[in-house]
């Protein structure tokens, strides 16, 4: 990551560290909202679903749920239990120091907790070179997963299908009958984990187990795909003597922001602290969150505690004492979906980070599923029941994520028709060799660059796969263009489909049968053919098509190094962010120039397939795509998409030197800190980037304004602060200026409530549940 700032570096808590002084003395920091397992017992279900809905989803903010240690089997959960059941395992642990993993047994490393924890007193908790061993992401064991399962609530719980009989708190009261079942005796009702819709084979294993010592930790982070995120102590060290050796008390302190803050924490992260939170990579020091301008949520987890994660919250978890045990998982629903396609997954193909939940799978099967239920709902007359109408709204909100889906892989419906895509039946496991997402249907493919493993004997192809998102962005295999199309669906197959689930929508939906509500149904889900018309724009494959046609081809097998290293150069080499002198440039022969231009911006040659024109009649401006992404926040898509673009300079936003002195201007101040990616360390090493050179930076243009970057991050807030505002509106929450305490352990909460390793999940604490604010 080659940014030019100096980058904030890791600094440990103290182990005497007093989280309550920390946050009675730091404006910022208030304990995270705490429920307990009693309170719950003592209201209906539905207001407990209700209270994780408006408080963790919607608001944003983390919710901690005590009091499972008096609940949770003591010998099960326990480290005895552990030592004797898998003692001989075998795991890695993450040397947090090294940047390693260290192969040892369960039972070695338990053993050795107090010698890794002694080691660190408050005179020497900074020294860089002691070990920390975090022993992360193993398997959960079996017998744990089922003692969870009865008693953590179903809607919570990870791969859950539908509503289950189980002991934990909120087991006894209900407002409502329970969901109906088919004649085949399937509940009609929503999955609580919509990976479970997956085939077995396509889900991701997330339940994992946590057992850290004093000084491990966890990097500022959110959880993948926008998820949910559960996680409960099950297990820590108490003081006492275990094995003949003292023991320190052991708890995790979580920093937590909210989901509405998430855009302002990602700046601060990369203009003050030098880190992209995408990344993880950075454990940020308690200056740096005593000094945040945003809300941060604190919690001191102890056995018993289950936090809940918001999606897109960024948080980061430290932990003290001789052991702590954790158990954590996420969870997938549809508004984590939306969060995850609208916003989560593009970050994460930026920085190559894998994709493992298969969000457009699980849209895809989800429907599938909910379909067949409501179906039978319809059928045998039990579409009224509560549970049934809410599995409808939901179903309505995963097709619109699959009609856009589609939308963005439908090619023109009479121009460059593809006569020639290849058929690959879906298994879940294509990914993208660029950012390694995973690929739901239609990809492009390189019949050059596929390379042959031997493997036990046998002969396996590695074939160059590429997402669209990608393409369009420039990245590629060294071949650049000529590649060929795929497909893991026939088409006719998901338009079926699409036409089949509009269909049952229009059945379904209470008061169809008026003719103004049918047409007003019809409006909102229209045929595929009316939808793609109203696209306004160009979809992906669209755009595939016709850069395929206008990039050019790179013959492999010819190797030329002058211009490999020519496709690969930036066009904007802002990197070093000072000023330089500019050669004069005699003009080139004519033919040369109707080959290439220059960029209106920074006046480097580039070829025609590189730089944006203005579709304005009257302008002859040229942008190339690396200005217009880091000057003024335009990506290749955005240029492409569109049937008409008009250049910065026509839209009166150009910033470049000439522009500037036009008093009719207002230069585009870039939104955030960009600090350069090199993907190169991660992606398939075929690749390169054509278009835009993501290992730079913006401080150039930053600079220009100043480089304020505690404007942008307050920008960000009053931004984040009007959206939630709105979308509280939206779902008719009244909001109070003040929070107002309440007792924890009794009353309806709804009626009040108006408003040497790293870890996985985050969350938070305080002793009131509060009113939403």
């Amino acid at each position: 990551m080659p940014t030019q700032r100096t980058r904030a570096v890791f600094e440990p808590f103290p182990p005497n560290l007093d989280i309550g002084d920390l946050v009675d003395s730091t404006p910022k920091f208030n304990f995270a909202w705490r429920i307990t397992c009693d309170s719950i017992d003592e209201n209906p279900r539905e207001d407990f679903e209700q209270l994780v809905l408006f408080h963790v989803i919607l608001s944003g903010r983390p919710l901690v749920i005590e009091g499972f240690q008096k609940r949770l089997d003591k010998f099960l959960f326990s480290e005895k239990w552990l030592r004797q059941n898998c003692a001989g395992k075998k795991e890695n642990a993450r040397d947090l120091v090294k940047g390693t993993n260290l192969l040892l047994t369960i039972g070695h490393y338990l053993k050795n907790l107090p010698l890794l924890t002694e080691q660190w007193t408050p005179y020497n908790y900074t020294d860089r070179d002691r070990q920390r061993l975090y022993l992360k992401d193993i398997d959960c064991p079996p017998e744990w997963c089922n003692s969870l399962g009865k008693l953590i609530p179903p809607c919570l719980f990870y791969l859950n299908e539908f509503p289950k009989p189980f002991d934990g708190p909120g087991s006894q009261l209900s407002d409502s009958s329970p969901p109906p079942n088919s004649a085949q005796g399937v509940p009609i009702a929503r999955a609580g984990d919509l990976m479970s819709c997956l085939p077995e084979r396509m889900r991701a294993e997330n339940l994992m187990c946590y057992v850290g010592h004093e000084g491990t930790y966890t990097p500022a982070h959110q959880e993948m795909c926008a998820s949910l995120g559960q996680n409960i102590m099950v297990e820590a060290s108490d003081g006492s003597v275990e094995h003949g050796k003292q023991t320190r008390p052991g708890s995790s302190i979580w920093f937590m922001t909210e989901t509405k803050d998430r855009h302002a924490v990602a700046e601060y992260w990369m203009s003050f602290l030098g880190h992209d939170i995408d990344i993880e990579d950075h454990f940020a020091q308690l200056n740096a969150w005593t000094n945040a301008p945003f809300k941060t949520f604190v919690v001191e987890q102890r056995p018993g505690d289950l936090v809940l994660i918001p999606p897109l919250a960024a948080h980061q978890v430290w932990n003290r004492g001789t052991r702590t045990m954790k158990v954590a998982w996420n969870r997938t629903t549809v508004d984590t979906l939306e969060m995850a396609l609208c916003e989560a997954l593009p970050h994460a193909r930026m920085v190559c980070r894998d994709e493992q939940y298969k969000n457009k799978a699980i849209v895809y099967y989800t429907l599938e599923k909910y379909s067949n239920l409501l179906w039978r709902a319809h059928k045998e007359e039990k579409k009224e029941h509560p549970e049934v109408k809410q599995l409808l709204q939901d179903f309505k909100r995963l097709f619109m994520l699959y009609t856009e889906v589609l939308l963005s892989e439908t090619f023109p419906p009479r121009k460059l028709v593809e006569k020639e895509v290849e058929y690959v039946e879906f298994e879940g496991n294509v990914t993208c060799s660029y950012c390694r997402c995973n690929i739901f249907n239609r990809f492009l493919t390189c019949p050059w660059c596929v390379e042959t493993f031997n493997v036990d004997g046998e002969e396996i192809s590695d074939t160059y796969d590429i997402c669209m998102d990608c393409f369009v962005m420039g990245r590629s295999c060294r071949c650049v263009s000529r590649l060929k199309w795929a497909e893991q669906f026939r088409w006719k197959e998901i338009l079926g489909r699409y036409e089949h689930w509009r269909q049952l929508i229009l059945t379904l939906d209470e008061g169809s049968q008026d003719e103004k509500q049918q047409q007003k149904l019809k409006t909102q889900f229209p045929a595929f053919t009316i939808a793609r018309g109203q696209m306004g724009r160009k979809s992906l494959a669209e755009i595939c098509q016709e850069e395929l046609i206008r990039r050019p081809w790179i013959d492999i097998k010819k190797p030329n190094p002058a211009a490999a290293k020519k496709l690969e150069a930036s066009s904007d080499s802002e990197d070093n962010g000072q000023s330089r002198k500019r050669r004069k440039v005699r003009h080139r022969a004519k033919a040369h120039a109707e080959e290439t231009g220059r960029c209106h911006v920074c006046r480097e040659p580039e070829a025609s397939w590189k730089r944006a024109s203005c579709s304005r009649s009257t302008c002859e401006e040229q942008y190339c795509y690396s200005c217009l992404f880091r000057a003024f926040d335009i990506s290749p898509r955005d240029v492409m998409e569109k049937h008409h673009w008009w250049c910065p300079k026509c839209q009166k936003i150009c910033s470049c030197n000439n522009c500037r002195r036009d008093p009719t201007m207002s230069p585009h101040e870039p939104r955030g800190t960009l600090l350069g990616h090199d993907t190169r360390k991660i992606a398939d090493p075929r690749s390169v980037e054509s278009l835009v050179n993501l290992r730079l930076t913006n401080f150039r243009w930053l600079n220009q304004f100043g480089s304020d970057n505690a404007s942008r991050v307050e920008k960000r807030l009053k931004e984040a602060e009007e959206k939630r505002t709105q979308a509280l509106r939206v779902y008719e929450i009244d909001l109070e200026s003040s929070p107002l305490p309440m007792n924890t352990h009794t009353g309806d909460f709804l009626a009040n409530y108006e408003a040497e390793i790293p870890v996985d999940p985050g969350l938070e604490l305080d002793n009131t549940l509060r009113m939403l604010v």
